[in-house]
């Protein structure tokens, strides 16, 4: 973004540097979703442990992370209308607030259903603060290469986020499972500090919005995008569940190195995220996506024929393959979510997409769990997984046909 300076006969241009304090907004926000993405990740790792601590099983310790995404689900539909009534500030202030608490307590307590309970809550928080926080950087930049800089660092953060949590969990369960559910606490506390002195009050003109309705869903490239997004997302936190018990129930790998084993699942997205505006621009939306349904579910079938395989066979081609498939479709999936959508239902329609996205773990990762803790061997899980990856592409295919059917006539 610049500002044009006009003289008489001339015309220069001035770019428009960035204060601290903006800087200091982005960080803040930012932070925030990577406090987001570490809370699936940092707990994936924790499972096992948590399982053989508690006495749980695959099916009763998967709550944890499914719980997260059932609440972030349900809020996201109903976070909307709380925003609205309450203003944006004091609701993102309030929800990391209780955040704070919550991992505070989760860290503190032996009961299950308690711990479930408490991420549930958590992911309550998350999908306050989330879309709130897009909100803000939408406000505060202005449109152009400011606002789309700001997009770019503030996705960029939250990609790095899941990576970042494997990391940290593969040193914090050698330490004590606990750490997993208290660390967040501390920094959830010094962001909202940060944020009490930077976040801005609420727009006095703020484009109307209307709240997230189920009959959006009858755009066919939001629908196709909504379970093209849960298959995607739901497939890969199944995946990542079910390798991360192989590796240390059944390989004896630790915590520390089962993280390490599972970084090629997640680093490839954090470097190209700031790329995907280009990726997008040079092959089309329907085209990645389709590829990037593809991908996970030839990983899934590969997976099948060779999962008692080495490492350097089995599992890391699979979680390359699963993770091209996030680089090809995580941008382009949330692009055509919106595409036909008219302007004052795109607030919602984002909802419904994300709800759908947090779904496709919620509901999958139950089913993937229970298969693991009724058969000794994972393939019935697996064939599970592969379904709900075939699915995903089916959704994708029909979006491809439609669209070379357009193109045709």
């Amino acid at each position: 973004m610049v500002n044009r300076v006009e003289g008489p006969g001339v015309t220069a241009r001035a770019p428009v540097q960035w204060g601290g304090r903006r800087w200091a907004l982005l960080f803040v926000l930012s932070g925030n979703m990577v406090l987001d993405a570490i809370e699936v990740s940092v707990v994936l790792m924790a499972l096992p442990t948590i399982s053989e601590v508690l006495g749980l099983s695959p099916w009763g310790s998967q709550w944890l992370m499914s719980g997260f995404a059932l609440g972030f689900a349900a809020m996201l539909l109903l976070g909307p209308r709380i925003t609205r009534s309450g203003h944006r500030r004091p609701v993102y202030l309030g929800a990391m607030l209780l955040f704070a608490m919550a991992s505070a307590a989760g860290g503190l307590t032996d009961n299950v259903a308690l711990l479930v309970a408490i991420r549930v809550v958590k992911g309550f928080c998350a999908a306050l603060t989330a879309p709130a926080g897009l909100a803000i950087i939408n406000d505060t930049f202005p449109e152009g290469p400011q606002r789309r800089r700001a997009v770019s660092v503030y996705s960029l953060f939250g990609a790095a986020g899941f990576t970042i949590g494997l990391l940290l969990s593969g040193l914090l369960v050698e330490s004590s499972w606990r750490w997993t559910f208290l660390f967040p606490a501390p920094v959830a506390l010094v962001l909202l500090l940060c944020g009490l002195y930077v976040l801005p009050g609420d727009p006095v003109d703020r484009s109307f919005q209307r709240p997230p309705r189920f009959g959006l869903l009858r755009d066919r490239s939001l629908l196709r995008s909504s379970l093209g997004a849960a298959s995607l997302n739901g497939t890969y936190q199944s995946i990542l569940v079910l390798m991360t018990f192989q590796a240390q129930r059944q390989l004896g790998w630790s915590p520390w190195q089962t993280a390490l084993a599972l970084l090629p699942a997640c680093v490839p997205l954090a470097v190209t995220v700031p790329f995907a505006d280009r990726l997008v621009a040079s092959f089309g939306t329907t085209r990645l996506i389709t590829l990037g349904a593809f991908l996970p579910f030839l990983g899934y079938v590969f997976y099948l024929c060779d999962s008692e395989g080495p490492y350097a066979t089995g599992m890391l081609p699979t979680l390359l393959l699963v993770e091209s498939g996030f680089v090809c479709a995580f941008a382009a999936l949330n692009m055509q979510s919106t595409a036909s959508v008219e302007t004052a239902d795109r607030g919602g329609a984002v909802s419904l997409y994300q709800a759908c996205v947090q779904l496709g773990a919620g509901t999958l990762l139950p089913l993937v769990a229970l298969q693991l803790t009724l058969s000794e061997s994972h393939r019935p899980a697996l064939l599970l997984i592969a379904a709900a990856g075939a699915l995903g592409l089916a959704a994708a295919l029909t979006g491809h046909l439609e669209r070379t059917g357009h193109a045709r006539t």
